[in-house]
């Protein structure tokens, strides 16, 4: 049978849309529910202040009168004027194990992508670098970690199957609290005492009664601090704001730290939390009428946490602070009852963060994918 591709247009194809992922991943081995609510404010122009400066267009695919899959064509404005280039993005791809109708979703997003005068494409992005992004292509026997993907394992032969190459992998490392405190020598606490008694540079933690400063100041350090990273769009004040208001009910005020030099804040490492150890035991996603019970009262009782993101000013990332960083955040995990946790995610050529990671004992065990697609 053919297979037929069309836009969303109605609230009952938007609901088919979202409801796709848990349909495709009810059977999908370590898969972890997201909320519903949130997958649909994701998606929701109105309330997702991505779409102030970039536009989607849904797709869904029916075959033998089911819907059997669905992508999502990105036009990201910001991305496309930091990098003076014309590349559009696909992402919340799924589908069943049907070349064909991979094949048909995969050209839609290129036509419409190809239509608005981009002439290449890069996936998955959900929607950008910014939010959960990567196709996952080893490591498929744990779950993931919050706020990273997961997907069923014939998903890497579908995009391939295209004709979509590698453009870049993105690196997750595991480490055990008890492997890293094994770990860190007397020497390389003597160095971080050291780097920063000879530079000023004091540590701190952050002041989440005073949130709206704090994420004032982090957005001035990461979007200095990733620039020249590979895929890097910057946050407008917006979507710092809207992921704060994100991230707050679960950020553990003790593993959100930054470091100053003088008045100048220059660095910062935030580590949340792995809320998906909870999201597991709400498997269809719902809030209502249990699921809000099982988070609230399971927030105490997580074990792991994500290292989600560590920048440095440009201008001081030759002082080796992120190694300081992961001791201190070792450190207080571990007084606060962490029993180890996920760093992620790391380009696969930042061989810096990926050597001081190692330094630690961590192990590399997941690679995510981001593939490359010409729209000539």
């Amino acid at each position: 049978m053919a297979v037929e591709v069309f836009a969303v247009r109605t609230k009952k194809e938007r609901k088919q849309f979202i409801d796709f992922e848990w349909k495709i991943n009810a059977n999908t081995p370590n898969w972890v529910s997201p909320l519903r609510m949130e997958r649909a404010d994701m998606l929701n122009p109105k309330k997702n202040p991505f779409f102030q400066h970039a536009e989607a267009e849904l797709f869904l695919a029916k075959k033998d009168g089911e819907i059997v899959g669905r992508i999502a064509a990105i036009k990201n404005d910001n991305h496309n004027r930091f990098h003076n280039d014309k590349t559009g993005f696909w992402g919340f791809f799924e589908s069943i194990n049907d070349q064909q109708v991979a094949n048909a979703l995969f050209q839609a997003a290129a036509d419409w992508l190809k239509g608005k005068g981009l002439d290449s494409m890069l996936g998955p992005m959900n929607p950008s670098t910014n939010d959960e992004c990567g196709l996952l292509i080893k490591g498929f026997d744990t779950p993931p970690y919050i706020m990273m993907t997961h997907n069923p394992d014939y998903y890497p032969a579908l995009v391939e199957g295209f004709g979509q190459t590698k453009a870049k992998d993105l690196y997750a490392w595991l480490l055990s609290t008890e492997m890293a405190l094994k770990n860190i020598s007397e020497k390389m606490i003597r160095v971080a005492e050291k780097i920063k008694e000879r530079h000023s540079i004091t540590f701190r933690t952050a002041n989440l009664k005073k949130l709206d400063q704090e994420v004032k100041l982090i957005k001035e350090i990461y979007n200095d601090a990733w620039s020249k990273n590979w895929g890097f769009v910057p946050f407008t004040d917006a979507e710092i704001d809207h992921l704060a208001d994100q991230l707050k009910p679960i950020v553990d005020e003790d593993l959100l730290i930054l470091a100053e030099k003088g008045d100048e804040p220059i660095a910062f490492i935030l580590t949340i939390p792995n809320l998906n150890e909870i999201l597991q035991k709400i498997p269809n996603g719902r809030l209502l009428p249990f699921g809000i019970f099982k988070l609230l009262f399971g927030m105490k009782k997580i074990k792991t946490v994500r290292v989600i993101t560590l920048g440095v000013k440009r201008k001081y990332q030759h002082l080796g602070l992120g190694a300081i960083f992961y001791i201190e955040t070792i450190q207080r995990a571990d007084k606060k009852g962490y029993i180890g946790g996920e760093l992620s995610w790391i380009l696969e050529d930042n061989h810096p963060m990926n050597s001081a990671i190692q330094t630690f004992g961590s192990e590399l065990y997941k690679t995510y994918r981001i593939y490359s697609y010409p729209l000539q």
